[in-house]
């Protein structure tokens, strides 16, 4: 009997009731913008930042409305400006060349390795174009951070990590987002903590926080920022930079802060989903599975694999069959943006050249989602049908 996989690939566990709890407290004061507060009460808006700021080890973080919007304030306070090259990866997903087209600057795109991160001799021969990288680990795959940094250094390049797939992932024990000048989170529900939307933004840079905060639409209320710079740090700043409101509102805030304590086991228990998924995928004909450095820990919230010089016709036809088996994958190869999976070249406001080393790995991704509601058991079962299916289709011919 063929196997059939019946569960979602877009159901997320709930809230935990701690969130709930804190959730519905707010709703029941009324007070869900972050500086409405009571006499004496600290913000819950407020009071995440001082923990995520604990947590990630860095001196000021920022509570926004979105990862998108995190990134497009990092590049603001760190000073790019309409018409400025910033570079970033050209496998990534669509908020992040968005990002840089809205504060008016250009996208420069640096190509993707086998092992699906920024290709560091590309970033090496195009480090003399922009003085920005808006680093995306995207997926969750992390680059050689020591090698990625010196050049970067070398070449005066200012780096923003994207760690929308990486909160709470580690390169040689520093924590994603802890490197660069500037970290940007995500919450948004298929990110590692589920906010609906709601992004974060950490440096120990005192300017660029405070340029952040007031960008975020402080009403010159920055002073109620317990996880930002002193007051002092604001004297020029605070008259010379503009209200972009992108304010978390303390609801969110609530939902978000007992996820955050439970994060360190959350991430365990996706790579367990994730390992048990790579281990059934392993010497499977045709298929390249993307080996993780030892120096990389992880969080498997999806996971990829490559079917590397197949033909369109070939993946198209494997994706079709594991969906008619209940397995959802996605393929960053398709020639129009599909979904979330669009490409540098999908990008039409962006000029790019081609680049056929990246294009080659590109059209072999395929990606699927790894929801913890997935048990073990389900893990097992769907890397046997992918398997199976894959198998298949290779001996009758990937071309």
């Amino acid at each position: 009997m063929t196997e059939v996989f019946k569960g979602s690939f877009t159901q997320q566990e709930p809230i935990p009731e701690a969130g709930i709890e804190a959730a519905l407290a707010v709703m029941r004061s009324g007070r869900l913008h972050r500086y409405n507060t009571a006499p004496g009460e600290v913000s819950e808006t407020a009071l995440l930042e001082q923990e995520f700021a604990a947590q990630m080890g860095k001196k000021y973080c920022l509570a926004v409305a979105s990862g998108g919007y995190a990134m497009a304030t990092a590049l603001r306070a760190v000073g790019v400006k309409p018409g400025d090259r910033v570079l970033t990866n050209a496998f990534t997903l669509a908020p992040v060349p968005g990002a840089i087209a809205a504060v008016g600057a250009v996208p420069v795109f640096v190509g993707v390795t086998e092992q699906l991160v920024i290709d560091l001799e590309d970033l090496a021969a195009k480090a003399d174009q922009a003085d920005v990288l808006l680093l995306s680990h995207m997926r969750g795959h992390l680059a050689d951070m020591e090698a990625l940094m010196a050049i970067c250094d070398a070449a005066g390049i200012t780096v923003i990590e994207d760690c929308a797939h990486t909160m709470g992932a580690a390169w040689n024990g520093l924590l994603s987002g802890t490197q660069g000048l500037v970290g940007c989170y995500s919450c948004q529900t298929y990110k590692h903590v589920n906010a609906g939307e709601g992004g974060l933004f950490v440096t120990d840079d005192a300017e660029v926080a405070a340029r952040a905060i007031m960008l975020s639409g402080s009403y010159m209320l920055f002073e109620r920022h317990d996880a930002g710079p002193p007051r002092e740090v604001f004297e020029t700043i605070r008259y010379e930079t503009p209200n972009i409101s992108g304010r978390m509102d303390n609801l969110r805030a609530a939902i978000l802060r007992p996820q955050l304590q439970h994060l360190e086991r959350q991430c365990e228990r996706w790579n367990e989903r994730y390992f048990k998924i790579e281990e059934g995928l392993r010497e499977t004909p045709g298929l390249t599975i993307v080996e993780r450095p030892e120096t990389e820990r992880i969080v498997g919230s999806s996971i990829q694999f490559l079917l590397l010089d197949w033909s369109e016709t070939a993946v198209k036809d494997v994706i079709a069959r594991c969906a008619k088996r209940g397995v959802e994958l996605k393929w960053f190869g398709g020639a129009e943006p599909h979904g979330f999976t669009s490409r540098y070249d999908s990008w039409r406001y962006v000029q790019s050249p081609q680049m056929p080393q990246s294009d080659r790995v590109l059209a072999g991704i395929v990606d699927m989602r790894v929801p913890l509601t997935f048990t073990i058991e389900d893990c097992s079962l769907i890397a046997r049908i992918i398997k199976s299916e894959v198998g298949a289709r290779y001996q009758a011919g990937v071309r």
